[in-house]
């Protein structure tokens, strides 16, 4: 039942969010497109549901041929690759918008374990990359909101970022995405969506573990 309404909710959510968030849309579409390299959209494939590759749909933040350039599928904070309006997309997340197209075409859910590229996918261990998409990509998620500041955690760390991300961030992200499995439910995913918005507006809050105070504990502090 639990599923049935997931995605109902999804779809009417996403199709209301288009229509309300359509004036925002077309600011940023002329933004991007009078800026950087005027790129408006950008489509990338990720690994989806059952571990299934889709498209995934985001506004465009970066220079067209940044995967080939300095840290490739990791992004870093103060990235030059980033362009000028992408900067401010991408922290206030504004950039994942156009996702809400995914999730009315039943590729994503707005709550779940972000769809991956195969470099960061594979930093998981074979017992998670088994797992971990069992249930459907989202928007958002535990493991997004825990790792609000993972560009900066990454560029702070003073190790390679690859490594870093092999080495700390791949194994506690899918432990969280595990979790989210455990215990998914409709309660669950409304917490997770106003905890999306908190961490948004107060970076620093501990109020994830407040909440959820079962978490798996981290193993690393920066």
């Amino acid at each position: 039942m639990y599923l049935y309404i997931k995605r109902f909710f999804d779809f009417v959510a996403s199709l209301i969010a288009l229509l309300l968030l359509s004036p925002f849309f077309l600011i940023i579409i002329v933004l991007l497109k009078f800026s950087g390299e005027g790129e408006i959209f950008y489509l990338q494939k990720r690994i989806g549901y059952r571990n299934r590759y889709f498209y995934i749909y985001k506004f465009a933040t970066m220079l067209k041929n940044s995967l080939n350039m300095s840290s490739g599928s990791i992004t870093l904070r103060n990235d030059p690759r980033v362009t000028p309006v992408g900067k401010y997309l991408r922290i206030t997340k504004l950039n994942e918008l156009p996702q809400v197209i995914n999730v009315l075409k039943g590729d994503m859910s707005i709550v779940g374990p972000r769809p991956l590229v195969d470099k960061t996918f594979n930093a998981y261990t074979p017992a998670i990359r088994d797992k971990v998409y069992n249930t459907k990509p989202g928007i958002t998620g535990i493991g997004s909101i825990v790792f609000r500041d993972e560009e900066e955690q990454i560029s702070s760390s003073g190790m390679p970022p690859h490594e870093f991300y092999e080495k700390y961030i791949a194994p506690y992200k899918g432990e969280l995405e595990i979790w989210y499995q455990q215990h998914q439910s409709f309660t669950v995913d409304l917490l997770i969506i106003f905890l999306t918005a908190w961490v948004i507006l107060f970076p620093k809050s501990r109020l994830t573990y407040k909440i959820f105070s079962d978490l798996p504990k981290r193993t690393f502090i920066l």
